[in-house]
């Protein structure tokens, strides 16, 4: 008996009960009914038109950003990402040497030798280190993963405050303003640089190049060198902007990191008491911790960006500002000492006239032209007359005499 045949024999049995009870049974049965009907389509390919492109085009989309796919095996990303929190003395004497780079870098302006610093500043795996300690949930790892880069950070601040310190020509250029003020863009720049340094290190190939672009775009060596010139300096302020700055940088490349291994599957570190015994309350404890740390990351990495997004508004808000009118005073300047006699300063702006009986006065545009001598009258018609032509909405023209 097909499906068909089976669903008349139901409904004429319950057509001859005739019952509200029969009826809800039929409905039921109809609508498993069709839920068969429809897998039986989705199993043998009959979908309909749209629903058949939109599984296509989910599939295209699932193998063309399919990260899983090259990855290394676990103990080989495992290895990349720990061996960057590892500190010897070469790892501290390129760290040094990186830090004179970028502080003459930073001190002449010079992009490449900021760049070169970046090159090689092994700060990025302590941050990779910590990235993997907290997708693992590897409590030991984070320790050691903190420390190393509180460590580096210490030799960083050091080396730049002594160099800023006793550098002839120390001061504040482009290059350490822009390394000092963090903004949403810093922001965007460590997620998908986090990204690309997890990804990498994640791949079956030598991640080398990978990481060193990552090195560069992210800028983790830059700002600490600009705190460095803010301790030299006894700036507060720019000190802890800077050091914000790095903050943001950190934070934020460990978060989109962390997310790559996440998207990876990356095994937990299950053994919590390193005895080498995965027992079943173990495993229960690590999900559950595994759970409530993420979300802490989350909302820790939340309101930490939340002063370099308000920064980045008010930046914005002052770049849509509209600039105040200069009316071409440097130029008509320039004019008025040709033709005024003992020319001495000329200023042009907004001003509020108050009349008799007005509570809120009017704005002119008034111009003033001081001189060392009295003009005449015909002098006075020159030098205004050439103002009416820079500024034509000019209200009046006030001349006064500088005293001497």
């Amino acid at each position: 008996m097909t499906a068909w045949d089976k669903n008349a024999e139901v409904a004429g049995t319950f057509e001859v009960l005739g019952t509200n009870m029969g009826r809800i049974i039929l409905a039921e049965h109809n609508e498993n009914l069709r839920k068969y009907i429809n897998r039986h389509r989705r199993r043998h390919g009959q979908r309909g038109t749209l629903e058949r492109w939109g599984h296509d085009f989910h599939r295209f989309l699932r193998r063309a950003f399919n990260i899983r796919e090259g990855r290394a095996p676990y103990h080989v990303i495992r290895k990349r990402f720990v061996n960057g929190a590892r500190l010897n003395g070469t790892h501290l004497c390129i760290l040094v040497i990186a830090m004179v780079i970028a502080c003459v870098g930073l001190d002449t302006d010079s992009d490449i030798a900021i760049v070169g610093a970046m090159l090689i500043c092994p700060i990025m795996g302590s941050v990779l280190a910590i990235a993997y300690g907290m997708a693992t949930v590897d409590r030991a790892l984070i320790r050691d993963a903190v420390g190393g880069l509180a460590l580096q950070m210490a030799f960083c601040l050091v080396t730049s405050t002594l160099y800023f310190h006793f550098s002839p020509v120390a001061g504040m250029t482009q290059a350490l303003t822009d390394n000092s003020n963090p903004t949403a863009w810093d922001l965007l720049l460590a997620l998908v640089g986090g990204f690309a340094g997890g990804l990498g290190n994640s791949r079956d190939q030598e991640p080398a190049t990978l990481i060193s672009g990552v090195a560069v775009a992210t800028s983790l060596m830059p700002p600490l060198c600009a705190a460095g010139f803010g301790l030299a300096a006894v700036d507060g302020g720019l000190f802890l902007s800077a050091l914000y700055e790095f903050g943001i940088n950190v934070v934020f490349i460990a978060l989109s990191a962390q997310v790559v291994l996440l998207l990876l599957r990356v095994p937990l570190k299950r053994d919590l008491n390193d005895d080498g015994v995965i027992t079943a309350a173990e495993e229960e404890s690590i999900q559950a911790l595994s759970h409530s740390l993420r979300w802490r990351i989350l909302l820790g990495t939340g309101l930490f960006a939340i002063p370099c997004l308000l920064l980045t508004a008010n930046l914005i808000r002052e770049a849509d500002a509209p600039a105040p009118a200069a009316f071409g005073a440097t130029e008509t300047a320039q004019e008025l000492a040709v033709v005024c006699p003992g020319f001495e300063e000329y200023t042009v702006g907004n001003e509020t006239a108050v009349e008799a009986g007005d509570t809120q006065g009017r704005a002119e545009l008034v111009a003033h032209v001081s001189t060392n001598v009295a003009l005449d009258e015909e002098a006075r018609k020159v030098a205004e007359d050439l103002i009416r032509i820079d500024v034509p909405e000019i209200d009046r023209v006030e001349f006064s005499v500088a005293a001497s």
